[in-house]
């Protein structure tokens, strides 16, 4: 059987060099190794361009076998996005905008339009000519609300008493320990910590009739975010072998 090679485009020297500015000004330490996985290049290659960014004037700080970082305060020029990049980042708004809430649609908007002030003159127009959009949801406001509420209450570690109703159309009460939100399929889903199941849950933004706060919770190992999304890929591994026949216990609905 013939084999079939795929090749990726090779990035420019410029644009990896800018890349590897952006990944220094963005994190502590990053070693030769990391920015060559990063960048699918040499580590010799990512050595010598460390080089020639420090020649070049760009602040960098570190050393071979250790790692490099750009010293604090280092801005670049306004940046340069090619059409696609543009695309990307008008869709991105836009869906904020549409299914986000009122607060974050609003972050959506201001962003967007600092983005279109850090293009060259000649591509601003592409920001308008982007024909991908993002139908806002049909609803009072309510939902939107809610999610607002719900992201302050994970920032802030509320606990939430929720007056929810399942897919069987069953109502019941939880207090529950928001940790995350998650954009699924057209529909928000709230990651939480259960106290009534003692488990982590995942509920429907649009089957939550009722919302109050509910005091404060810890941040308690075991039940933070990481160990939510642990125990879901448990959870799908789990599936994954029953749909294979190996007998293993699914996780309850919420």
């Amino acid at each position: 059987m013939a084999r079939i090679f795929f090749s990726l485009p090779v990035m420019r020297r410029a644009d990896r060099l800018f890349q590897i500015t952006q990944y220094l000004r963005g994190r502590r330490l990053t070693t030769a190794r990391q920015l060559a996985q990063w960048l699918s290049v040499s580590e010799r290659t990512v050595y010598r361009d460390i080089r020639d960014l420090s020649l070049s004037g760009v602040p960098v700080d570190g050393e071979a076998g250790v790692g490099y970082r750009i010293k604090p305060g280092y801005d670049l020029p306004p940046l340069m996005f090619n059409s696609d990049e543009i695309d990307a980042l008008v869709i991105g708004m836009r869906m904020v905008q549409a299914w986000g809430g009122p607060q974050l649609g609003a972050a959506a908007a201001s962003a967007l339009a600092k983005v279109v002030l850090a293009l060259p003159r000649e591509k601003r127009d592409f920001v308008e000519a982007t024909p991908l959009f993002a139908p806002a949801m049909q609803d009072d406001g309510s939902q939107g609300e809610r999610l607002e509420a719900i992201r302050q209450a994970i920032n802030s570690r509320h606990k939430l008493l929720l007056h929810y109703t399942d897919a069987q159309q069953r109502s019941s009460q939880r207090v529950v320990w928001p940790l995350a939100l998650a954009f699924f399929g057209g529909t928000w889903l709230l990651a939480a910590w259960c106290e009534r199941r003692e488990d982590f849950r995942s509920f429907r933004l649009d089957r939550v009739q009722q919302m109050s706060e509910h005091g404060h919770y810890p941040d308690r190992n075991g039940r933070r975010l990481p160990d939510f999304v642990r125990a879901m890929r448990r959870q799908a591994r789990a599936s994954s072998a029953t749909s294979t026949g190996t007998d293993t216990p699914s996780t309850p609905p919420a």
